[in-house]
């Protein structure tokens, strides 16, 4: 058995937050909770840690639409807005500040399940894209330190580039470390010493 989706709904208004949880209610069987207060969102947030936030606003500015996206965790989770009113520049802030859905033109019960599914979708598609984004750096910067450490052994001992990252190797084995780990010690000492 799966476990029930929780979510949290921002919505000052308490008779519009209470169509939001009918309508989530009749598409599906989820946890819901209702945060009507944006002061301390972030800590409710955290504390209730739920899997995707909607949040209801009628009309945003700009610094409450970055405030609310920043405290209901854009990169930790999916979060769909929806706004009756925006321009080009809170619609580009919202989606900057990690927003998974920002939707035009209200909440409307038909489209809630749809976009609530979009927005999870489209969440776990960019989480996905930093992680390996993320993985690609990291391989990079070690790639990096460890030209520069058999750099560094060339130089200084006269080796083929073959030879320099067969000492690397066998100096990892030999104190039980990464390979990536010796040459960052090198290269580190090295840097000390020059």
């Amino acid at each position: 058995m799966s476990k029930k989706l929780s979510i949290i709904i921002v919505e000052k208004d308490r008779d519009r937050a209470m169509q939001i949880v009918d309508s989530l209610s009749l598409s599906g069987d989820y946890e819901i909770s209702v945060i009507a207060e944006e002061s301390g969102l972030a800590r409710r947030v955290a504390s209730l840690n739920p899997d995707i936030v909607l949040i209801d606003m009628t009309n945003p500015s700009r610094d409450t639409l970055e405030e609310l996206a920043i405290a209901s965790g854009p990169m930790e989770r999916p979060v769909a807005m929806f706004v009756d009113q925006s321009d080009d520049t809170l619609t580009k802030a919202a989606i900057e500040a990690g927003v998974s859905a920002y939707v035009v033109d209200g909440m409307r019960a038909d489209r809630l399940k749809p976009i609530l599914d979009a927005a999870i979708t489209r969440f776990h598609m960019f989480h996905r894209m930093r992680t390996e984004l993320e993985a690609t750096k990291q391989a990079l910067e070690e790639r990096k330190t460890l030209d520069r450490a058999k750099g560094i052994l060339m130089k200084a001992r006269g080796l083929s580039e073959d030879e320099a990252y067969a000492l690397l190797r066998k100096a990892a084995m030999d104190q039980g470390k990464k390979v990536i780990d010796v040459a960052q010690a090198l290269v580190t000492t090295a840097g000390l010493l020059s």
